[in-house]
């Protein structure tokens, strides 16, 4: 598993680096181009109720590299296993918080059905390119172009 980002920060314990908080996280795909479905989650909570969809994602452990972190992130909280290769589709930065989200990119295993495999989220499925352009956090929503761009080059 080759990480073509770095690895966070290991100076520093607190999951910072340079102030920065990252996380890392998956937007795994499935259908031909003309169907395309990705997997977005919820965050849970009466907080996150009117809140937008996104990746699955979370912070990596100290030393961790990102693309470990963004396929133990989907496992948790999913239940879905990404053994298969991810491209990375870059990182976006956060409007508001300024959280740096590094995303990864790969075909979701054959099959494979998401669950709502942690408290952190109430809702985890599949979804059409039109549908998750609708649900998902305006800043990640350049993660969905990205894709489009990675699968047309194919």
């Amino acid at each position: 598993m080759g990480d073509q980002f770095p690895t966070v920060n290991r100076r520093c314990q607190d999951r910072y680096s340079r102030g920065v908080k990252q996380s890392a996280g998956t937007l795994l795909y499935r259908g031909p181009s003309g169907a395309l479905e990705v997997l977005l989650v919820h965050a849970s909570g009466a907080y996150n109720r009117n809140s937008p969809w996104g990746i699955p994602k979370g912070m990596p452990d100290p030393g961790e590299p990102l693309e470990a972190a963004a396929r133990r992130e989907t496992r948790e909280e999913t239940g879905i296993t990404v053994a298969g290769p991810l491209q990375p589709l870059d990182s976006i930065t956060y409007a508001k918080s300024r959280k740096q989200v590094f995303c990864f990119a790969g075909p979701a295993p054959v099959e494979s059905v998401p669950t709502c495999a942690s408290w952190e989220i109430d809702g985890a499925r599949f979804m059409t390119l039109a549908e998750a352009r609708k649900l998902i956090h305006p800043d990640q929503s350049v993660f969905l172009d990205r894709l489009e761009d990675l699968l047309r080059k194919r």
